[in-house]
């Protein structure tokens, strides 16, 4: 699994669980939502800390939170 699959797994589970769609998640963000679909439809493959950061804090969680999943422990980081 790639590190841009991780985290696209791991946001689609999250709106999953929380019952949002990607345009809420953006709105609860700040982030736009064309930023937030290229980053789930692989187009954004190495998003910034900052991103993720507020993309967490959209989520109420922490971005070390957002990141500590076990997928993220198999992933592979592509030199990019």
């Amino acid at each position: 699994m790639t590190y841009s699959d991780a985290i696209i797994k791991r946001l689609t589970d999250l709106c999953t669980e929380r019952n949002i769609t990607i345009n809420k998640l953006a709105n609860l963000s700040g982030i736009t939502q064309s930023t937030v679909e290229n980053l789930m439809k692989g187009k954004t493959r190495n998003p910034k800390l900052k991103t993720l950061h507020k993309l967490a804090v959209g989520l109420n969680m922490s971005a070390s939170e957002l990141l500590d999943f076990p997928e993220m422990n198999e992933t592979i980081f592509e030199d990019e």
